[in-house]
């Protein structure tokens, strides 16, 4: 257990700050999950373990899921990624990214990020000494301050569901409900 400076602005700066006291080597392989995605499987903890270990060039590897773009582009709480022929990231937003210009189209890809990273000891140090971008305090997405400086982040397609992302208060009631149930078993 570490508790790490309630000043961070980020998920990313506080493992950063405890790689940094535990004298973690710079090609550890971190793996960020987010406090609002209890019920990850292990099975995506591996996979995007193993994305950045694939992708030396990658700064950040992460998750995300297609899903029908009329049930996922206005909802603020799906972060939206666009990716680039190779999976690496061009943007994340939480407005409908790509936006659709013809309601006629019916298949317009919409890629929604999964709350997982995989991160080298090496940048996250880097990441730490990196200025905030005014995106990254507009959008409150963290990996954007990385994308802005130029940093490569490998978005894998998530071969397993995720499980509930907790992101409103019926989200939380639902999530207790889910473990109770799981406790139970």
């Amino acid at each position: 257990l570490f508790r790490s400076s309630t000043a961070h602005r980020s998920g990313t700066d506080r493992i950063a700050e405890v790689a940094e006291q535990q004298g973690w080597d710079d090609e550890v392989v971190v793996v960020n999950l987010q406090g609002d995605e209890p019920m990850t499987p292990p099975e995506n903890i591996t996979q995007v373990a193993c994305a950045l270990a694939e992708h030396p060039e990658a700064g950040i590897a992460t998750l995300c899921l297609r899903e029908p773009y009329a049930e996922c582009s206005q909802d603020p709480n799906k972060v939206k990624v666009v990716r680039d022929y190779q999976g690496y990231a061009l943007y994340f937003s939480r407005a409908p990214i790509p936006w659709k210009r013809d309601p006629a189209d019916k298949d317009v890809p919409a890629w929604v990020h999964v709350g997982i990273y995989a991160y080298r000891v090496r940048f996250l140090r880097q990441y730490t000494q990196m200025p905030a971008c005014a995106l990254e305090s507009i959008e409150q997405l963290e990996q954007l301050r990385a994308l802005w400086h130029g940093t490569r982040i490998f978005v894998d397609e998530a071969r397993q569901q995720p499980g509930l992302s907790v992101d409103t208060l019926a989200d939380k009631v639902l999530a207790e409900a889910l473990m109770a149930q799981r406790n139970e078993a």
